[in-house]
């Protein structure tokens, strides 16, 4: 995981703590006050988001204490590997694209970060940077 990506974590179980659950917990004494419970969609409601927000939790927790950050000591190197960022000009089309190489807790292909469980990840990682020698169209590097 990357040092942001890390960061984007602790910011959204910071959030999950001390302003949604605080709002479910709310949403849950308002419901109550509308009495039976039995019937009470409110309440229901409140009782499932609740659940979807501790399970969150607990996930996040899990998370960010079994995450490695990615250390790029060396940044000048040409080897595709986690955390560096390659471009690459798509074919048949002749689209650049860039994406950064993540790992799979922080992937987000709509962000430019892919994991590097995938495909295409799996296929660069380990390549030198420069024209490939597969296809003369398709390089990558920092």
């Amino acid at each position: 995981m990357t040092e942001e990506g890390l960061e984007k974590l602790n910011q959204e179980l910071n959030e999950l703590k001390t302003v949604r659950r605080p709002e479910v917990v709310e949403r849950i004494k308002v419901a109550r006050s509308f009495g039976d419970l039995s019937e009470n969609s409110e309440y229901d409601a409140a009782k499932d988001e609740q659940a979807f927000v501790e399970s969150r939790i607990a996930q996040v927790e899990n998370m960010i204490r079994n995450a490695v950050i990615i250390e790029n000591d060396d940044e000048s190197s040409d080897i595709v590997q986690l955390g560096k960022t390659v471009k690459f000009v798509e074919l048949p089309d002749g689209d650049e694209e860039e994406y950064q190489i993540v790992g799979s807790a922080e992937s987000d292909p709509f962000e430019g970060r892919i994991s590097n469980d995938s495909p295409m990840a799996q296929s660069l990682l380990g390549k030198k940077s420069g024209r490939s020698s597969n296809c003369s169209n398709t390089w990558w590097g920092n």
